[in-house]
């Protein structure tokens, strides 16, 4: 993977990492910021055949070997689910076991991956520049996951490196975060990432409104901006909070319930922001209603996160979005 490719945040702390000595990392911050592209540039860059000062050259056998997903000496762990939307393969078994039916894709990583990843470390490196594991999300490892991998972080083989990026490192065991070198990602500037997601094909306008929507998070302002026709566009983004105050369902059309309960999570945290005399993150001040008082928001905002328990599996996808939008008016309206 050449910098070239990659975000000049991302670029600037592949940098800095490589110039470090570590045989584990642990990639930390808020979603949103780049972890996993991180960690693939690392990844790239230890099993480089021509690596530079920059990171790994993008051109040699084992950086196309990375990119068509193939590379013998890289480990990737991930969740089945997120493996699937990222375009790497599963075992051979788990991938027979749900094209049978037989289960659907885990949303954990599952512990004969980590069982199979710890063998892999223990082999001779294929291609004679080591061996790397990457793990994303990090925070997907249960108990027993973790501590199939501790044992391997407390003593490598010596020519193996990992990195573990996470969303959410509070939640990694303590001997997994202690056996780790830790990076804190960089938030980058506002004029940074709207640039770089007006490079992804983005206009002005449409990156403005998606990196607000997404607290100045640009990867998960891309996603959004790339998920279609289904969810938030920039326009509904806009007109969100006046169509709650409304009552105006069509204000969530073709979003789903995750999405919306996100959206009124956020819209919920500005009108806090706005009624303390804070500034809003999410939401254009001009665009948002007057809203209640600070009891009725507080208690809309412990009905939201309390529907987040149950919002992917909802009995009804269609009474869930009244039943949430009519919650949502009669917080912003109530008069006490």
């Amino acid at each position: 993977m050449s910098t070239t490719t990659v975000a000049p945040w991302i670029a600037a702390q592949t940098q800095t990492l490589l110039a470090q000595n570590g045989h584990a990392w642990l990639l930390l911050g808020p979603s949103g910021l780049g972890q996993y592209r991180l960690a693939l540039a690392l990844v790239c860059a230890w099993l480089c055949e021509q690596p530079t000062e920059q990171g790994a050259c993008g051109v040699c056998g084992s950086c196309h070997a990375i990119e068509v997903r193939t590379h013998a000496d890289l480990c990737v762990l991930m969740p089945e689910t997120v493996a699937l939307e990222l375009g790497w393969p599963l075992s051979e078994k788990a991938q027979g076991e749900i094209d049978a039916k037989t289960r659907k894709p885990s949303k954990e990583i599952r512990v004969d991956a980590m069982r199979d990843a710890v063998e892999f470390s223990q082999r001779t490196s294929a291609r004679g520049r080591g061996k790397a594991v990457l793990v994303f999300p990090a925070e997907r490892m249960n108990h027993v996951t973790a501590n199939a991998l501790l044992k391997t972080l407390e003593e490598p083989p010596g020519d193996v490196k990992f990195v573990l990026a996470s969303d959410a490192a509070h939640q990694l065991l303590p001997t997994i975060r202690s056996r780790c070198l830790a990076h804190t990602m960089v938030w980058p500037a506002l004029d940074t990432s709207l640039a770089w997601l007006q490079q992804q094909g983005l206009d002005g306008r449409q990156a403005a409104v998606m990196l607000r929507a997404c607290g100045g998070r640009p990867d998960d302002a891309l996603l959004l901006a790339q998920a279609g026709p289904s969810g938030p566009t920039p326009a509904s983004w806009v007109k969100l909070p006046n169509a709650m105050a409304r009552g105006d369902v069509g204000g969530l059309k073709d979003w789903t319930p995750t999405q919306a309960v996100d959206a009124l999570q956020k819209l919920c945290h500005d009108l806090l922001a706005v009624k303390t005399g804070a500034t809003p993150r999410f939401f254009d001040a001009l665009d948002l209603p007057a809203g209640s008082s600070l009891a009725t928001l507080t208690a809309w905002g412990k009905a939201l996160a309390a529907a987040v328990r149950t919002v992917e599996h909802p009995f009804n996808s269609g009474l869930m979005l009244e039943a949430l939008v009519s919650q949502a008016q009669n917080a912003i309206n109530a008069k006490n």
